[in-house]
């Protein structure tokens, strides 16, 4: 074990068992329910191991390495893309492959899995999707060992490696809650990984509960705010993306050294545009629906990438009983969503 080799800070904490019950009735791909992994109630399924968040907090940086971490459904793969080009000197040709596992690695991917759930075509992923420490240190994937690496992380940054706002940049993406949830709620029905069986309303029962993947999105993201103004943090919204895709772009940009033409923004917005981004093949997981870890007639990956779009789907009594949660998460914080725009692009 390197010399430098940290225990993992917190204890994993499995639910009650009616709770747990209800997790894996509600989410068929959590038969084993949740534990709480962190000192706000970071969930993550019943059967990680503290071997594996050890490794996680021990990733080992390298100072070129790129990240991008994000709850889930906050516009992380949208992100990906463009610091994925931004960094790569606007390469198309190189963009034409799929972000998993050829340009990008998701490295929490097996904690966030719940072992207990069989599914046998997940022993069909690329190693670099299966999270394993041997390709964390680069001893399998071509990918892993290039430099510099690309790593995808929904963890909060309390359970990634302490030192990794001190060695690497890192891209964080936050989005308003409520189009968050929504866009999760289409997630959960679409991919067999986590299955929800329920509606709606029962989806942001869960989610305002905490009794679900991810559902302590604020936590999460009042975490990162906190850290916005170290210089290796580069903070965004989805909202500002929505906005103005092209002052984002720049300011990404600027961020990573890079300076780029009038022209060669417009590009990148227009490759970036919603409209294109949902029929680009290597960014819609068209990989996994291959594998049938999709359901076929659920839609895609890549939706409708709209702020506001909670709007059409929250009734009065979701939405008044999302704001109260909303209030009380946000009372300590100067954090502040928008919830709609009136032009988006």
């Amino acid at each position: 074990m390197a010399p430098d080799w940290k225990s993992f800070p917190f204890k994993i904490l499995p639910l009650k068992n009616e709770i747990q019950k209800k997790i894996a009735q509600d989410f068929a791909g959590h038969p084993s329910g949740l534990a709480s992994c962190n000192h706000w109630g970071f969930k993550l399924p019943a059967t990680v191991t503290e071997t594996e968040l050890e490794n996680i907090y021990n990733y080992p940086l390298d100072p070129s390495d790129v990240w991008v971490v994000a709850p889930p459904k906050c516009g992380g793969t949208w992100t990906m893309e463009m610091v994925w080009l931004i960094v790569n000197n606007l390469d198309y040709e190189g963009a034409k492959t799929p972000l998993f596992p050829d340009r990008w690695h998701y490295m929490d991917f097996a904690a966030r899995r719940d072992k207990g759930f069989a599914l046998p075509v997940c022993s069909e992923l690329p190693p670099s999707v299966g999270g394993s420490p041997q390709d964390w240190t680069g001893t399998s994937g071509d990918h892993i060992r290039t430099s510099p690496r690309y790593i995808k992380s929904h963890m909060p940054m309390s359970m990634n490696n302490p030192r990794l706002l001190d060695v690497c940049k890192v891209v964080y993406v936050a989005r308003n809650p409520k189009d968050a949830c929504t866009s999760y709620y289409h997630h959960c029905k679409l991919f067999k990984l986590r299955d929800f069986k329920g509606d709606l309303k029962l989806f942001v029962d869960d989610f305002t509960d905490g009794t679900m993947m991810s559902a302590t999105m604020c936590e999460h993201m009042i975490e990162a705010w906190n850290l916005r103004h170290h210089p290796n943090m580069c903070f965004l919204f989805f909202e500002d993306m929505k906005r103005d895709l092209k002052s984002q772009i720049r300011r990404v940009a600027t961020f990573f050294g890079k300076s780029y033409s009038d022209q060669q923004v417009e590009k990148l917005a227009e490759h970036l545009h919603i409209d294109n981004f949902k029929k680009n093949p290597h960014v819609n997981k068209e990989d996994a629906r291959a594998k049938a870890l999709m359901y076929p007639d659920r839609g895609n990956f890549v939706r409708q990438g709209k702020t506001g779009n909670w709007k059409k789907v929250f009734t009065p009594d979701i939405d008044e009983k999302f704001d109260k949660w909303m209030a009380q998460k946000m009372k300590s914080t100067d954090l502040t969503f928008v919830m709609d725009l009136e032009r988006q692009d």
